[in-house]
């Protein structure tokens, strides 16, 4: 029997916002898409957040032995500025226009970016990676589509949906509960809306100026795809007409994923998805992570230093360990403070996984290991409950310091099984890494940097039997400092 069949998932669904048990379309089998980045700049701690969250969810459906194709789109064009304003421009576009680079020059350079920060804090890859412009074709036809069912209309080369025709047999605000006619009064007006038949109209292909440089040929004209369409395009392309899972960001409940429906419903007749689900934000000194207020901090400054809220560099690990103790619903605020704590936390649970292979078995067990294991799955399995998983984690990280000091019995088959099961949780569900050579370095650099600053006070102050105590003690244990103009640096003696 597979995991899966033994264990009851709740999943949090954003169109009934309510928790429901989770039965895949085809048993036995996931698919799962979620809003990729826009590839124009680096990725920040936020975004990470996000995409963190649901490597946690791809990682325990594995775990549950469901077979799972992840597919996370790249908009690499399409994404424009300005919500639909006639002179908006494409956010790649522009930056290559800044830094006098072709787009594809910017596309690649953020890609890899974006590819680098995720292994960095060890997030695994998706089934399937694609791109928007590799799926022009595709997107035409599903405009092409949405005109013949009278859900769209063409005006001077631009294509746009009509809401308000949509809506009349549809439901247009079934996923954000926003209704039309708030949309009608709450919409600005905006220069170059004028081509639309309703301010609340979304485009789905735009027709390029001349001076416009990602441009490609359609029925009607030289132009370029709306930013909502190609996830509607990838993600039914590789993951059926209707699918399991759809996630991303809070902030792209709307539009972002309302038009997904309505571009989806205009097109087939039916909604694609039967799960959505939402990543909340993660927020700095009380406010949104955002690029455009200047408002963020990027994944490398936590582990490079550098960063003037932060008064020491962290491993990806840790910050990992950090972002798990929020549940992936809830507002997660980031501090310095906060990290520390996390990080005491975490070496407490990798002191304790180094224990287990030295603990003493008997003949007796004194804690219910399989109880406590259903424990850990009962939190996963409520909507991918992290921090009760971790709670739960350290309930068994208690264990292990009460069998280390003598004070708990446990069997050789129930120490098996609480090892087997602290290791699943932390390692391949969480995601979590141990400490690795390259940590131990950062640490060691760390505290001798820190003798070095003691003994350059201690000769500034004519100090010599500290300074000299502080230099040979660092000797006898195998360091040798080295003293220049340039300042003093160490090496490890063989």
């Amino acid at each position: 029997m597979l995991l899966y069949q033994n264990q009851e998932l709740k999943v949090y669904n954003s169109l009934s916002k309510e928790k429901e048990i989770f039965k895949p379309i085809t048993e036995g089998f996931v698919g799962m898409y979620v809003c990729g980045p826009t590839v124009y700049s680096n990725v920040h701690l936020g975004n990470l957040r996000t995409f963190m969250s649901f490597d946690v969810i791809f990682r325990y459906l594995k775990h549950l032995e469901y077979k799972v194709r992840y597919v996370r789109n790249i908009t690499d064009a399409g994404h424009l500025e300005e919500d639909e304003v006639q002179n908006s421009e494409d956010k790649i576009a522009k930056k290559a226009r800044l830094e006098k680079i072709e787009p594809m020059e910017v596309v690649q350079k953020y890609t890899v970016d974006f590819h680098k920060v995720l292994d960095t804090y060890n997030l695994q890859s998706p089934s399937i990676e694609p791109t928007a412009t590799g799926h022009i074709v595709e997107q035409i036809q599903m405009i092409q589509e949405i005109l013949e069912n009278g859900f769209a209309y063409e005006i001077n080369g631009s294509i746009y949906f009509d809401v308000t025709k949509y809506n009349s047999k549809h439901n247009y605000g079934i996923l954000s509960g926003r209704n039309i006619e708030e949309a009608i009064h709450n919409t600005r007006e905006l220069d170059g809306q004028s081509d639309k038949r309703n301010p609340q109209d979304f485009a789905l292909w735009k027709k390029a100026e001349p001076q416009h440089i990602m441009k490609w040929t359609s029925p009607w004209g030289e132009g370029f795809p709306g930013w909502h369409l190609e996830c509607s395009v990838m993600s039914t392309k590789y993951l059926g007409e209707e699918f399991d899972i759809h996630g991303g960001g809070m902030d792209l409940k709307f539009p972002h994923h309302e038009c997904e429906i309505a571009q989806n419903v205009a097109c087939t007749g039916h909604a694609p998805v039967r799960y959505w689900m939402h990543a909340n934000m993660l927020t700095l000194n009380g406010q949104k992570m955002s690029k455009s207020t200047g408002n963020y901090i990027l994944p490398a400054e936590i582990y490079e230093g550098g960063n003037p809220i932060l008064n020491k560099k962290f491993t990806p690990a840790v910050v990992r360990f950090f972002m798990m103790q929020a549940h992936y619903r809830s507002i997660l605020d980031f501090s310095n403070d906060a990290l520390e704590a996390a990080e005491k936390g975490y070496v407490r649970l990798m002191d304790a996984i180094k224990l287990i292979p030295h603990l003493k078995t008997s003949n007796l067990s004194q804690f219910d290991v399989k109880q406590w294991q259903q424990a850990c799955y009962d939190a996963m399995n409520d909507d991918f409950n992290t921090p009760i998983l971790i709670a739960q984690l350290f309930e068994g990280v208690h264990q292990i310091n009460l069998i280390n000091d003598g004070k708990v019995q446990i069997t050789a088959e129930d120490l098996s099984v609480l090892s087997a099961t602290l290791q699943a949780f932390v390692f391949d569900v969480l995601g979590i890494e141990q400490p690795n050579s390259n940590q131990d370095s950062n640490k060691l650099d760390g505290v001798v940097e820190m003798l070095i600053e003691m003994r350059n006070e201690a000769r500034a102050n004519k100090n010599w039997a500290l300074s000299d105590e502080i230099r040979d003690k660092l000797l006898a244990l195998g360091i040798q400092l080295k003293d220049s103009k340039e300042g003093t640096s160490y090496t490890l003696l063989s």
